[in-house]
């Protein structure tokens, strides 16, 4: 099987957050994708915290295990979609969000996140979070 996992829980697994716990075993043995969006937050996330090189390179072998889901077409379509989803549903989505959320749509996977409620009104999205 193969999953979307969303910039949360990629770096609680990375930082190895106690959270991080609630996930391994969804993620075990799976075939794991990251939006292009993810590794874009993930860099942002190195530059605020002014990481060094050592740091940089961990975070670089860490993301090695996720295969990166570019930008196209088909993906901004469906990235369209979800915000119109979430808009009409009464919910709008951050635009981070949109794009996990239209990467596991456009490839038909399940997204593991830990903001279940950030996805609430995408239709045709199916989510396995351990959040509350």
């Amino acid at each position: 099987m193969a999953l979307v996992v969303d910039t949360d829980v990629v770096s609680f697994i990375f930082k190895r957050d106690t959270r991080a716990a609630l996930y391994v075993p969804h993620l075990s043995g799976h075939m794991l994708t990251i939006s292009f969006q993810t590794l874009a937050e993930l860099e942002l996330w190195t530059l605020a915290a002014g990481w060094g090189a050592r740091r940089r390179l961990q975070l670089a072998r860490h993301l090695r295990r996720y295969i990166v889901e570019d930008s196209s077409p088909a993906l901004c379509r469906r990235w369209a979609e979800v915000l119109d989803d979430a808009r009409r549903g009464g919910s709008p989505i951050a635009t981070a969000d949109a794009w996990n959320a239209a990467t596991a749509r456009l490839l038909g996977l399940p997204l593991v996140t830990h903001n279940r409620s950030h996805y609430i009104n995408v239709t045709g999205l199916t989510i396995i979070s351990e959040a509350p």
